[in-house]
Protein backbone atom coordinates (compact mmCIF):
# COMPACT_ATOMS: atom_id res chain seq x y z
CA UNK A 1 0.00 0.00 0.00
CA UNK A 2 1.07 3.51 -0.94
CA UNK A 3 1.93 5.62 2.34
CA UNK A 4 1.03 9.75 2.20
CA UNK A 5 3.49 11.93 4.02
CA UNK A 6 1.56 14.99 5.21
CA UNK A 7 4.10 17.91 6.61
CA UNK A 8 3.05 21.55 8.24
CA UNK A 9 2.81 23.22 4.72
CA UNK A 10 0.23 20.90 2.71
CA UNK A 11 -1.89 19.93 5.38
CA UNK A 12 -3.46 23.30 5.98
CA UNK A 13 -4.01 23.83 2.27
CA UNK A 14 -5.69 20.61 1.31
CA UNK A 15 -8.08 20.74 4.69
CA UNK A 16 -9.13 24.34 3.30
CA UNK A 17 -9.38 22.90 -0.55
CA UNK A 18 -11.27 19.64 0.95
CA UNK A 19 -14.06 21.34 3.37
CA UNK A 20 -16.47 22.12 0.89
CA UNK A 21 -16.69 18.63 -0.92
CA UNK A 22 -16.26 16.86 2.69
CA UNK A 23 -19.14 18.58 3.51
CA UNK A 24 -21.27 17.43 0.70
CA UNK A 25 -20.26 14.07 0.76
CA UNK A 26 -20.77 13.97 4.51
CA UNK A 27 -24.70 14.45 3.69
CA UNK A 28 -24.35 12.24 1.02
CA UNK A 29 -23.44 9.50 2.96
CA UNK A 30 -25.81 10.23 5.96
CA UNK A 31 -28.40 10.53 3.39
CA UNK A 32 -27.07 7.03 2.44
CA UNK A 33 -26.85 5.66 5.62
CA UNK A 34 -30.47 6.64 6.56
CA UNK A 35 -32.07 5.72 3.47
CA UNK A 36 -30.43 2.14 4.27
CA UNK A 37 -31.46 1.84 7.33
CA UNK A 38 -35.08 2.73 6.49
CA UNK A 39 -34.82 -0.14 3.93
CA UNK A 40 -32.92 -2.63 6.42
CA UNK A 41 -35.63 -1.92 8.82
CA UNK A 42 -38.80 -1.85 6.48
CA UNK A 43 -37.58 -5.40 5.51
CA UNK A 44 -36.90 -6.97 8.59
CA UNK A 45 -40.14 -5.27 9.85
CA UNK A 46 -41.69 -7.33 6.69
CA UNK A 47 -39.86 -10.55 7.04
CA UNK A 48 -40.67 -10.33 10.86
CA UNK A 49 -43.63 -9.29 10.74
CA UNK A 50 -46.71 -10.55 13.06
CA UNK A 51 -48.70 -11.65 10.88
CA UNK A 52 -48.40 -15.73 12.27
CA UNK A 53 -51.10 -16.49 9.46
CA UNK A 54 -48.40 -16.32 6.64
CA UNK A 55 -47.32 -20.21 5.68
CA UNK A 56 -44.64 -20.00 3.03
CA UNK A 57 -40.90 -19.38 1.52
CA UNK A 58 -39.25 -16.39 2.78
CA UNK A 59 -40.70 -13.37 1.26
CA UNK A 60 -39.07 -9.81 0.31
CA UNK A 61 -40.72 -6.66 -0.54
CA UNK A 62 -42.22 -6.24 -4.23
CA UNK A 63 -40.22 -9.33 -5.49
CA UNK A 64 -41.90 -11.77 -2.50
CA UNK A 65 -40.18 -15.53 -3.13
CA UNK A 66 -38.90 -15.11 -6.88
CA UNK A 67 -35.64 -15.55 -5.92
CA UNK A 68 -35.67 -18.54 -4.39
CA UNK A 69 -38.31 -19.85 -6.75
CA UNK A 70 -36.22 -19.57 -9.65
CA UNK A 71 -33.34 -21.02 -7.54
CA UNK A 72 -35.61 -24.06 -7.17
CA UNK A 73 -37.42 -24.25 -10.66
CA UNK A 74 -35.16 -27.27 -11.60
CA UNK A 75 -37.14 -29.19 -9.06
CA UNK A 76 -40.22 -27.10 -9.18
CA UNK A 77 -42.50 -29.16 -8.26
CA UNK A 78 -40.82 -31.17 -5.28
CA UNK A 79 -39.91 -27.57 -4.03
CA UNK A 80 -43.90 -27.17 -3.60
CA UNK A 81 -43.96 -30.41 -1.93
CA UNK A 82 -41.27 -29.73 0.28
CA UNK A 83 -43.66 -26.79 1.55
CA UNK A 84 -47.14 -28.82 1.32
CA UNK A 85 -45.24 -31.45 3.86
CA UNK A 86 -45.21 -28.79 6.06
CA UNK A 87 -48.52 -27.09 5.35
CA UNK A 88 -51.48 -28.50 3.28
CA UNK A 89 -52.17 -24.92 2.30
CA UNK A 90 -49.30 -22.50 1.75
CA UNK A 91 -48.92 -19.37 -0.28
CA UNK A 92 -45.85 -16.87 -1.50
CA UNK A 93 -46.42 -13.76 -4.33
CA UNK A 94 -44.60 -13.22 -7.33
CA UNK A 95 -44.06 -9.60 -7.73
CA UNK A 96 -47.09 -8.78 -5.78
CA UNK A 97 -49.06 -11.29 -7.00
CA UNK A 98 -49.71 -14.11 -4.46
CA UNK A 99 -49.95 -17.44 -5.22
CA UNK A 100 -52.08 -20.48 -3.42
CA UNK A 101 -51.10 -24.12 -3.52
CA UNK A 102 -52.95 -26.41 -1.76
CA UNK A 103 -53.66 -30.41 -1.02
CA UNK A 104 -56.20 -30.16 0.93
CA UNK A 105 -58.84 -32.14 -0.87
CA UNK A 106 -61.74 -29.86 1.22
CA UNK A 107 -60.06 -26.81 -0.53
CA UNK A 108 -59.59 -28.94 -4.43
CA UNK A 109 -63.55 -29.60 -4.09
CA UNK A 110 -64.29 -25.91 -3.01
CA UNK A 111 -62.45 -24.13 -5.47
CA UNK A 112 -63.33 -26.96 -8.87
CA UNK A 113 -67.02 -27.47 -7.50
CA UNK A 114 -68.25 -25.61 -4.42
CA UNK A 115 -67.55 -22.00 -5.65
CA UNK A 116 -66.64 -23.25 -8.98
CA UNK A 117 -68.17 -19.69 -10.30
CA UNK A 118 -65.50 -17.68 -8.36
CA UNK A 119 -62.45 -19.70 -9.44
CA UNK A 120 -62.33 -19.58 -13.42
CA UNK A 121 -59.17 -20.09 -15.14
CA UNK A 122 -58.21 -16.34 -15.34
CA UNK A 123 -57.34 -13.38 -17.82
CA UNK A 124 -53.31 -13.25 -16.53
CA UNK A 125 -53.30 -17.20 -17.23
CA UNK A 126 -55.39 -16.86 -20.17
CA UNK A 127 -53.15 -14.47 -21.85
CA UNK A 128 -49.87 -16.37 -21.06
CA UNK A 129 -51.27 -19.06 -23.29
CA UNK A 130 -52.96 -17.22 -25.68
CA UNK A 131 -50.53 -17.69 -28.70
CA UNK A 132 -50.50 -20.79 -28.09
CA UNK A 133 -54.04 -22.17 -27.24
CA UNK A 134 -56.10 -19.38 -28.08
CA UNK A 135 -60.01 -19.42 -27.13
CA UNK A 136 -59.54 -23.71 -26.78
CA UNK A 137 -61.02 -25.36 -23.94
CA UNK A 138 -58.59 -25.74 -22.07
CA UNK A 139 -57.82 -22.18 -22.36
CA UNK A 140 -61.11 -20.32 -22.01
CA UNK A 141 -63.93 -19.24 -19.48
CA UNK A 142 -67.65 -18.55 -19.46
CA UNK A 143 -69.74 -18.52 -22.60
CA UNK A 144 -66.75 -19.42 -24.74
CA UNK A 145 -65.84 -22.04 -22.42
CA UNK A 146 -69.31 -23.04 -22.08
CA UNK A 147 -69.72 -23.58 -25.89
CA UNK A 148 -67.28 -25.80 -26.30
CA UNK A 149 -67.99 -27.86 -23.90
CA UNK A 150 -71.12 -28.16 -24.60
CA UNK A 151 -70.41 -30.06 -28.31
CA UNK A 152 -67.02 -31.68 -27.27
CA UNK A 153 -69.29 -33.13 -24.70
CA UNK A 154 -71.72 -34.38 -27.04
CA UNK A 155 -68.66 -35.81 -29.73
CA UNK A 156 -66.92 -37.64 -26.78
CA UNK A 157 -69.98 -39.61 -25.40
CA UNK A 158 -70.45 -40.97 -29.08
CA UNK A 159 -70.33 -44.62 -29.55
CA UNK A 160 -68.91 -43.97 -32.90
CA UNK A 161 -65.82 -42.15 -31.73
CA UNK A 162 -65.05 -44.87 -29.33
CA UNK A 163 -64.82 -47.14 -31.80
CA UNK A 164 -63.01 -45.37 -34.32
CA UNK A 165 -60.65 -44.36 -31.32
CA UNK A 166 -59.90 -47.85 -30.35
CA UNK A 167 -58.82 -48.70 -33.93
CA UNK A 168 -56.70 -46.17 -34.44
CA UNK A 169 -54.99 -47.11 -31.03
CA UNK A 170 -54.78 -50.65 -31.97
CA UNK A 171 -52.93 -49.56 -35.70
CA UNK A 172 -50.30 -47.46 -34.17
CA UNK A 173 -49.35 -50.01 -31.04
CA UNK A 174 -49.04 -52.53 -33.55
CA UNK A 175 -46.42 -50.09 -35.51
CA UNK A 176 -44.66 -49.41 -31.95
CA UNK A 177 -44.55 -52.95 -31.27
CA UNK A 178 -42.93 -53.50 -34.75
CA UNK A 179 -39.90 -50.57 -33.86
CA UNK A 180 -39.50 -52.25 -30.41
CA UNK A 181 -39.63 -55.54 -32.08
CA UNK A 182 -36.73 -54.64 -34.22
CA UNK A 183 -34.75 -52.73 -31.57
CA UNK A 184 -34.86 -55.93 -29.35
CA UNK A 185 -33.77 -58.41 -32.60
CA UNK A 186 -30.57 -55.58 -32.76
CA UNK A 187 -30.24 -55.67 -29.15
CA UNK A 188 -29.91 -51.67 -29.45
CA UNK A 189 -31.15 -49.35 -26.88
CA UNK A 190 -34.45 -47.17 -27.58
CA UNK A 191 -35.37 -43.59 -26.16
CA UNK A 192 -38.94 -45.24 -25.71
CA UNK A 193 -40.56 -41.28 -24.53
CA UNK A 194 -40.23 -40.32 -28.04
CA UNK A 195 -41.53 -43.44 -29.27
CA UNK A 196 -44.38 -42.69 -26.94
CA UNK A 197 -44.97 -39.28 -28.43
CA UNK A 198 -44.94 -40.23 -32.06
CA UNK A 199 -47.26 -43.05 -31.03
CA UNK A 200 -49.76 -40.78 -29.37
CA UNK A 201 -49.34 -37.81 -31.50
CA UNK A 202 -50.37 -40.05 -34.52
CA UNK A 203 -53.10 -41.34 -32.98
CA UNK A 204 -54.43 -37.75 -31.98
CA UNK A 205 -53.65 -36.60 -35.40
CA UNK A 206 -55.62 -38.79 -37.39
CA UNK A 207 -58.42 -38.55 -34.56
CA UNK A 208 -58.56 -35.14 -34.29
CA UNK A 209 -57.54 -33.90 -37.95
CA UNK A 210 -57.91 -37.47 -39.85
CA UNK A 211 -54.73 -36.79 -41.03
CA UNK A 212 -52.19 -39.93 -40.71
CA UNK A 213 -49.07 -37.91 -39.99
CA UNK A 214 -46.72 -40.98 -40.11
CA UNK A 215 -44.23 -39.85 -37.52
CA UNK A 216 -44.18 -43.76 -36.22
CA UNK A 217 -42.77 -44.75 -39.15
CA UNK A 218 -40.42 -47.03 -39.26
CA UNK A 219 -37.69 -44.39 -40.34
CA UNK A 220 -38.41 -42.00 -37.31
CA UNK A 221 -38.69 -38.78 -39.60
CA UNK A 222 -38.03 -35.47 -37.98
CA UNK A 223 -41.73 -34.10 -37.69
CA UNK A 224 -41.46 -30.61 -37.66
CA UNK A 225 -45.33 -29.94 -35.87
CA UNK A 226 -44.05 -32.04 -32.62
CA UNK A 227 -40.74 -30.43 -32.00
CA UNK A 228 -42.97 -26.96 -32.02
CA UNK A 229 -45.31 -28.41 -29.83
CA UNK A 230 -42.71 -29.37 -27.43
CA UNK A 231 -40.71 -26.10 -27.65
CA UNK A 232 -43.81 -24.36 -26.74
CA UNK A 233 -44.64 -25.80 -24.23
CA UNK A 234 -41.45 -24.76 -22.40
CA UNK A 235 -41.20 -21.57 -23.59
CA UNK A 236 -44.77 -21.33 -21.93
CA UNK A 237 -43.90 -22.42 -18.88
CA UNK A 238 -41.47 -19.88 -18.16
CA UNK A 239 -43.99 -17.22 -18.92
CA UNK A 240 -46.05 -18.64 -15.97
CA UNK A 241 -42.84 -18.54 -13.74
CA UNK A 242 -41.47 -15.10 -15.06
CA UNK A 243 -41.93 -11.70 -13.86
CA UNK A 244 -41.28 -9.61 -17.14
CA UNK A 245 -42.61 -11.91 -19.96
CA UNK A 246 -44.58 -8.89 -21.92
CA UNK A 247 -40.98 -7.30 -22.00
CA UNK A 248 -39.75 -10.43 -23.66
CA UNK A 249 -42.37 -10.73 -25.67
CA UNK A 250 -42.45 -7.07 -26.94
CA UNK A 251 -38.83 -7.27 -27.58
CA UNK A 252 -38.92 -11.01 -28.69
CA UNK A 253 -36.31 -11.78 -26.30
CA UNK A 254 -35.00 -15.21 -25.08
CA UNK A 255 -37.64 -18.54 -25.43
CA UNK A 256 -40.53 -15.39 -26.64
CA UNK A 257 -38.13 -15.32 -29.93
CA UNK A 258 -38.44 -19.03 -30.39
CA UNK A 259 -41.91 -19.13 -29.04
CA UNK A 260 -43.02 -16.95 -31.90
CA UNK A 261 -41.45 -19.16 -34.26
CA UNK A 262 -42.75 -22.28 -33.19
CA UNK A 263 -46.65 -20.72 -33.30
CA UNK A 264 -46.01 -19.06 -36.84
CA UNK A 265 -45.00 -23.48 -37.29
CA UNK A 266 -48.07 -24.35 -35.98
CA UNK A 267 -50.13 -22.04 -37.88
CA UNK A 268 -49.06 -22.58 -41.05
CA UNK A 269 -49.89 -26.53 -40.20
CA UNK A 270 -53.05 -25.94 -38.83
CA UNK A 271 -54.72 -23.51 -40.96
CA UNK A 272 -53.17 -25.97 -44.11
CA UNK A 273 -55.16 -29.00 -43.06
CA UNK A 274 -58.38 -26.55 -42.00
CA UNK A 275 -58.29 -25.46 -46.02
CA UNK A 276 -57.44 -29.27 -47.32
CA UNK A 277 -60.19 -30.49 -45.10
CA UNK A 278 -62.79 -27.70 -46.59
CA UNK A 279 -62.21 -28.31 -49.89
CA UNK A 280 -63.10 -31.95 -49.45
CA UNK A 281 -66.15 -31.29 -48.01
CA UNK A 282 -67.11 -29.03 -50.40
CA UNK A 283 -66.33 -31.47 -53.70
CA UNK A 284 -68.59 -33.81 -51.02
CA UNK A 285 -71.13 -31.39 -51.12
CA UNK A 286 -71.52 -30.76 -54.60
CA UNK A 287 -71.96 -34.39 -55.29
CA UNK A 288 -74.10 -35.03 -53.06
CA UNK A 289 -71.99 -37.24 -51.07
CA UNK A 290 -72.48 -37.35 -47.35
CA UNK A 291 -69.89 -36.56 -45.45
CA UNK A 292 -68.80 -39.50 -43.19
CA UNK A 293 -65.38 -38.75 -42.26
CA UNK A 294 -65.18 -39.21 -38.27
CA UNK A 295 -62.35 -37.14 -37.19
CA UNK A 296 -63.02 -34.70 -34.92
CA UNK A 297 -62.44 -31.69 -37.33
CA UNK A 298 -64.70 -32.49 -39.62
CA UNK A 299 -67.31 -33.30 -37.18
CA UNK A 300 -66.92 -29.75 -35.96
CA UNK A 301 -66.57 -28.35 -39.21
CA UNK A 302 -70.43 -30.13 -39.50
CA UNK A 303 -71.86 -28.07 -36.62
CA UNK A 304 -74.06 -25.39 -37.56
CA UNK A 305 -75.52 -22.34 -35.40
CA UNK A 306 -79.69 -21.57 -35.31
CA UNK A 307 -79.02 -19.27 -38.01
CA UNK A 308 -77.28 -22.16 -40.13
CA UNK A 309 -74.12 -20.35 -39.84
CA UNK A 310 -70.81 -22.60 -39.31
CA UNK A 311 -70.32 -22.83 -35.53
CA UNK A 312 -67.10 -23.34 -36.15
CA UNK A 313 -64.60 -20.33 -38.13
CA UNK A 314 -60.74 -21.33 -39.03
CA UNK A 315 -59.79 -19.38 -35.77
CA UNK A 316 -61.86 -21.74 -33.43
CA UNK A 317 -61.55 -24.76 -35.74
CA UNK A 318 -57.60 -24.14 -34.95
CA UNK A 319 -58.04 -23.51 -31.43
CA UNK A 320 -60.02 -26.16 -30.60
CA UNK A 321 -57.78 -29.06 -32.47
CA UNK A 322 -54.49 -27.71 -31.05
CA UNK A 323 -56.00 -28.09 -27.49
CA UNK A 324 -57.07 -31.55 -27.91
CA UNK A 325 -53.75 -32.16 -29.65
CA UNK A 326 -51.82 -31.40 -26.16
CA UNK A 327 -54.21 -33.45 -24.36
CA UNK A 328 -54.35 -36.55 -26.73
CA UNK A 329 -50.74 -36.37 -27.22
CA UNK A 330 -48.54 -35.17 -24.55
CA UNK A 331 -50.79 -36.53 -21.37
CA UNK A 332 -50.86 -39.84 -22.42
CA UNK A 333 -47.05 -40.40 -23.91
CA UNK A 334 -45.86 -38.92 -20.98
CA UNK A 335 -48.19 -41.45 -18.53
CA UNK A 336 -47.15 -44.36 -20.87
CA UNK A 337 -43.25 -43.10 -20.51
CA UNK A 338 -43.45 -42.85 -16.45
CA UNK A 339 -45.30 -46.22 -16.42
CA UNK A 340 -43.00 -48.06 -18.22
CA UNK A 341 -40.04 -46.12 -15.78
CA UNK A 342 -42.38 -47.52 -12.77
CA UNK A 343 -42.38 -51.25 -14.29
CA UNK A 344 -38.64 -51.50 -15.10
CA UNK A 345 -38.50 -50.53 -10.93
CA UNK A 346 -40.81 -52.71 -10.17
CA UNK A 347 -41.26 -56.10 -12.33
CA UNK A 348 -43.17 -57.50 -10.20
CA UNK A 349 -45.86 -55.58 -11.05
CA UNK A 350 -45.77 -56.37 -14.66
CA UNK A 351 -45.84 -59.43 -13.74
CA UNK A 352 -48.99 -59.29 -11.90
CA UNK A 353 -50.36 -57.55 -14.88
CA UNK A 354 -49.22 -60.65 -16.93
CA UNK A 355 -51.31 -62.55 -14.70
CA UNK A 356 -54.27 -60.72 -15.47
CA UNK A 357 -54.09 -60.39 -19.33
CA UNK A 358 -53.91 -64.56 -19.98
CA UNK A 359 -56.74 -64.78 -16.77
CA UNK A 360 -59.15 -61.93 -19.18
CA UNK A 361 -58.37 -62.84 -22.37
CA UNK A 362 -56.71 -66.42 -22.48
CA UNK A 363 -53.83 -68.15 -23.17
CA UNK A 364 -52.57 -65.70 -26.04
CA UNK A 365 -48.98 -67.78 -26.24
CA UNK A 366 -48.87 -68.46 -30.07
CA UNK A 367 -51.01 -65.23 -31.28
CA UNK A 368 -48.96 -62.38 -33.17
CA UNK A 369 -49.42 -59.22 -31.99
CA UNK A 370 -51.86 -58.34 -34.39
CA UNK A 371 -54.20 -61.03 -33.33
CA UNK A 372 -53.57 -60.18 -29.61
CA UNK A 373 -54.40 -56.42 -30.82
CA UNK A 374 -58.04 -58.07 -32.61
CA UNK A 375 -58.46 -59.40 -28.63
CA UNK A 376 -58.37 -55.91 -27.08
CA UNK A 377 -61.92 -54.64 -27.78
CA UNK A 378 -63.14 -51.71 -25.39
CA UNK A 379 -65.06 -53.72 -23.39
CA UNK A 380 -62.39 -56.47 -22.91
CA UNK A 381 -59.64 -53.44 -21.84
CA UNK A 382 -62.22 -52.60 -19.28
CA UNK A 383 -61.85 -55.64 -17.87
CA UNK A 384 -58.43 -55.23 -17.04
CA UNK A 385 -58.60 -54.01 -13.53
CA UNK A 386 -55.10 -54.61 -12.24
CA UNK A 387 -53.31 -52.57 -15.10
CA UNK A 388 -55.99 -49.96 -14.55
CA UNK A 389 -54.55 -49.96 -10.82
CA UNK A 390 -51.49 -49.48 -12.22
CA UNK A 391 -52.02 -46.80 -14.38
CA UNK A 392 -53.70 -45.39 -11.49
CA UNK A 393 -50.84 -45.34 -9.67
CA UNK A 394 -48.62 -43.70 -11.99
CA UNK A 395 -51.12 -40.99 -12.53
CA UNK A 396 -51.19 -40.03 -8.92
CA UNK A 397 -46.99 -40.24 -8.15
CA UNK A 398 -46.21 -38.69 -12.01
CA UNK A 399 -49.44 -36.73 -13.24
CA UNK A 400 -49.37 -35.56 -16.77
CA UNK A 401 -50.54 -32.18 -15.45
CA UNK A 402 -48.16 -31.46 -12.24
CA UNK A 403 -50.08 -28.75 -10.97
CA UNK A 404 -52.92 -26.30 -12.59
CA UNK A 405 -54.03 -23.11 -11.44
CA UNK A 406 -57.60 -20.69 -11.07
CA UNK A 407 -57.92 -17.03 -10.15
CA UNK A 408 -60.05 -15.53 -7.51
CA UNK A 409 -63.17 -13.05 -8.84
CA UNK A 410 -63.69 -12.27 -5.46
CA UNK A 411 -62.55 -12.15 -1.83
CA UNK A 412 -63.28 -15.66 -0.07
CA UNK A 413 -62.37 -17.80 2.58
CA UNK A 414 -61.22 -21.38 1.74
CA UNK A 415 -63.17 -24.12 3.91
CA UNK A 416 -59.09 -24.27 5.81
CA UNK A 417 -59.58 -21.03 6.99
CA UNK A 418 -57.32 -19.61 4.37
CA UNK A 419 -58.13 -16.12 3.61
CA UNK A 420 -58.45 -15.29 -0.59
CA UNK A 421 -58.24 -11.73 -2.13
CA UNK A 422 -59.67 -10.88 -5.78
CA UNK A 423 -57.10 -12.05 -7.94
CA UNK A 424 -55.54 -14.12 -5.81
CA UNK A 425 -53.85 -17.61 -7.76
CA UNK A 426 -55.09 -20.23 -6.42
CA UNK A 427 -53.15 -23.56 -7.67
CA UNK A 428 -54.18 -27.34 -6.75
CA UNK A 429 -50.96 -29.79 -7.20
CA UNK A 430 -51.51 -33.02 -8.13
CA UNK A 431 -47.74 -33.95 -8.06
CA UNK A 432 -47.62 -33.14 -4.40
CA UNK A 433 -51.36 -34.41 -3.53
CA UNK A 434 -49.94 -37.88 -4.71
CA UNK A 435 -46.81 -37.75 -2.17
CA UNK A 436 -49.00 -36.59 0.63
CA UNK A 437 -49.15 -39.07 3.87
CA UNK A 438 -52.38 -37.95 4.94
CA UNK A 439 -53.78 -38.94 2.12
CA UNK A 440 -52.13 -42.15 0.92
CA UNK A 441 -50.78 -43.63 4.02
CA UNK A 442 -46.72 -43.96 5.12
CA UNK A 443 -46.11 -45.75 1.57
CA UNK A 444 -47.55 -43.12 -0.02
CA UNK A 445 -44.18 -42.75 -1.89
CA UNK A 446 -44.48 -46.26 -3.51
CA UNK A 447 -46.07 -47.87 -6.69
CA UNK A 448 -48.53 -49.80 -5.23
CA UNK A 449 -51.71 -50.92 -7.59
CA UNK A 450 -52.79 -53.05 -4.60
CA UNK A 451 -53.66 -49.71 -2.57
CA UNK A 452 -56.44 -49.52 -5.11
CA UNK A 453 -58.46 -52.90 -4.35
CA UNK A 454 -60.80 -53.09 -1.28
CA UNK A 455 -61.99 -56.41 -0.62
CA UNK A 456 -60.45 -57.65 -3.94
CA UNK A 457 -62.56 -55.32 -5.98
CA UNK A 458 -61.15 -52.54 -7.72
CA UNK A 459 -61.83 -49.42 -5.74
CA UNK A 460 -62.34 -45.58 -7.36
CA UNK A 461 -61.06 -42.02 -5.28
CA UNK A 462 -62.76 -39.15 -5.29
CA UNK A 463 -61.38 -36.83 -7.86
CA UNK A 464 -60.66 -33.80 -5.38
CA UNK A 465 -58.36 -36.35 -3.93
CA UNK A 466 -57.16 -38.06 -7.27
CA UNK A 467 -57.12 -34.53 -9.22
CA UNK A 468 -54.88 -36.04 -12.09
CA UNK A 469 -58.47 -35.76 -14.70
CA UNK A 470 -59.32 -32.57 -13.09
CA UNK A 471 -62.60 -32.98 -11.11
CA UNK A 472 -66.01 -30.35 -11.10
CA UNK A 473 -67.62 -28.96 -14.05
CA UNK A 474 -64.06 -29.01 -16.16
CA UNK A 475 -63.16 -32.82 -15.59
CA UNK A 476 -61.39 -33.67 -18.53
CA UNK A 477 -63.95 -35.09 -20.90
CA UNK A 478 -61.32 -37.29 -22.28
CA UNK A 479 -60.50 -39.53 -19.80
CA UNK A 480 -62.05 -42.53 -21.12
CA UNK A 481 -60.46 -42.17 -24.09
CA UNK A 482 -57.21 -42.07 -22.40
CA UNK A 483 -57.57 -44.68 -20.52
CA UNK A 484 -58.54 -46.69 -23.49
CA UNK A 485 -54.91 -45.54 -25.36
CA UNK A 486 -53.10 -45.97 -22.33
CA UNK A 487 -54.45 -49.91 -21.32
CA UNK A 488 -54.62 -50.99 -24.90
CA UNK A 489 -50.87 -49.80 -25.81
CA UNK A 490 -49.64 -50.94 -22.21
CA UNK A 491 -51.64 -54.57 -22.93
CA UNK A 492 -49.32 -55.19 -25.80
CA UNK A 493 -46.01 -54.12 -24.60
CA UNK A 494 -46.30 -55.89 -21.80
CA UNK A 495 -47.28 -58.98 -23.11
CA UNK A 496 -44.69 -59.28 -25.64
CA UNK A 497 -41.76 -57.01 -24.21
CA UNK A 498 -39.37 -56.39 -21.41
CA UNK A 499 -37.67 -53.67 -20.29
CA UNK A 500 -34.50 -53.00 -18.70
CA UNK A 501 -33.32 -48.93 -17.97
CA UNK A 502 -29.95 -47.90 -18.99
CA UNK A 503 -27.58 -48.11 -16.41
CA UNK A 504 -26.54 -44.56 -15.31
CA UNK A 505 -29.48 -42.81 -16.75
CA UNK A 506 -31.05 -40.19 -15.46
CA UNK A 507 -34.96 -40.05 -15.59
CA UNK A 508 -35.85 -36.56 -14.27
CA UNK A 509 -38.68 -34.35 -15.23
CA UNK A 510 -38.39 -30.88 -17.48
CA UNK A 511 -40.26 -27.77 -16.32
CA UNK A 512 -43.17 -27.21 -19.12
CA UNK A 513 -46.91 -27.08 -19.08
CA UNK A 514 -46.33 -31.06 -18.38
CA UNK A 515 -44.76 -33.41 -16.51
CA UNK A 516 -42.25 -34.24 -19.45
CA UNK A 517 -38.76 -36.49 -18.53
CA UNK A 518 -36.16 -34.00 -19.54
CA UNK A 519 -33.73 -36.67 -20.91
CA UNK A 520 -36.73 -39.29 -21.99
CA UNK A 521 -36.16 -42.85 -21.35
CA UNK A 522 -33.78 -45.05 -22.47
CA UNK A 523 -34.56 -48.86 -22.28
CA UNK A 524 -33.22 -52.28 -23.60
CA UNK A 525 -35.76 -54.19 -24.92
CA UNK A 526 -36.24 -57.70 -25.36
CA UNK A 527 -38.98 -60.28 -26.49
CA UNK A 528 -41.19 -62.33 -23.80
Amino acid sequence: MASVVLNSTTMPMAIESASPISSSSFHLIVLLITIFSLAHWITWRWLLSSDSSYRGPPRWPLIGSYFEMRRNLPRIYDWITDYTNLYKTFEFSIGGKRVIHTVDPINVEYILKTNFVNYPKGKEPRERQYDFLGDGIFNSDGETWKRHRKLASYEFSSRKLRDFSSMIFKKNAIKLADILDSAAKSEREVEIQDLFMRTTLDSICELGFGLDLGSLSPSLPEVPFANAFDRLSEAIAHRSLGLFWRTRRALRLGYEKELQKCITELDDFTYKVIQQRKKVIEEANKNNEENTREDLLSRFMNFKGQDGEDTYKDKDLRDSILNFVIAGRDTTAITLSWLVYLLCNNPHVADKISAELKSVLGDTKDVSIREFCELLTPECVNELHYLHASVNECLRLYPPVPRDGKVALKDDVLLDGTKVKAGDRLVYVPYSMGRMEFLWGKDALMFKPERWFKDNKFQSESPYKFTAFQAGPRTCLGKDSAYLQIKTTAAVLIRFFQFRLLPNHRVYYRLGMVLQMINGIKVFVSRC
